[in-house]
């Protein structure tokens, strides 16, 4: 079982913070008054939301877990990665849309008895799988109005997982503010460098039938 959103072939911490290529747009240095930096990384589908809390630096994952059936009964489920904190599965949650779903989590990671972190404050950032990013994006990118518009405009290109994608960044927002940076991953990024003889396959391009180069096991 694999502990680490992938996107290429590297591990999603690697790809987030690495020193070769930060996500267009990210702060060079994050305000931080800690040594340690925290991710939260989402997988928002259309009624289910996965997620994990690590450092990218050290790969030390804190916690993960799953929230499904998002708009129909809520069902939520938190493994904290810490020795002495209780496991909760599928326990029954009420989570009308993905906010209610991400608030759930939020207060899972900071619960007083069973969190893993003291307070929001220590989550410095949020990464997104987004499974199509058209031909406008070719790394990670720090989430802006002008990238919401864009992802936006790609959703004919994935439009089963494109509107949930965005859903999950909507409610990020919503929950967390817009002080908290966050940062798309694009499935489809990878392909963008490859040259066009390479990716090109008859009648639909290589881009296209593998676009789910980003996968969350959890």
């Amino acid at each position: 079982m694999r502990d680490s959103v992938r996107h290429g072939g590297e591990s999603f911490p690697n790809y987030f913070i690495s020193k070769r290529e930060k996500p267009q747009g990210f702060p060079q240095k994050v305000q931080r008054s800690r040594e340690i930096m925290n991710i939260l990384v989402i997988n928002a589908g259309s009624s289910s939301l996965k997620y994990q809390l690590l450092n990218p630096e050290t790969g030390v994952l804190l916690a993960k877990g799953l929230c499904e059936r998002i708009g129909i009964d809520g069902k939520f489920t938190y493994k904290p990665q810490v020795e002495g904190k209780q496991v909760l599965d599928a326990i029954d949650v009420a989570m009308p849309t993905h906010s209610e779903a991400i608030q759930a989590v939020l207060d899972a990671l900071v619960d007083k008895d069973n969190g893993v972190i003291g307070s929001m404050k220590e989550i410095d950032a949020v990464g997104h799988r987004v499974v199509h990013g058209g031909e406008a994006f070719n790394k990670s990118v720090l989430i802006t109005d002008e990238v919401m518009k864009a992802l936006e405009d790609c959703i004919p290109l994935a439009p089963l997982h494109n509107p949930a994608n965005i859903t999950g960044i909507n409610a990020c927002t919503a929950v967390m503010g817009k002080d908290v940076p966050q940062v798309a991953v694009f499935d489809t990024a990878f392909h963008q460098t490859m040259p066009a003889k390479a990716y090109m396959y008859a009648p639909v391009s290589y881009t296209h039938l593998r676009a789910h180069e980003t996968s969350q096991d959890l």
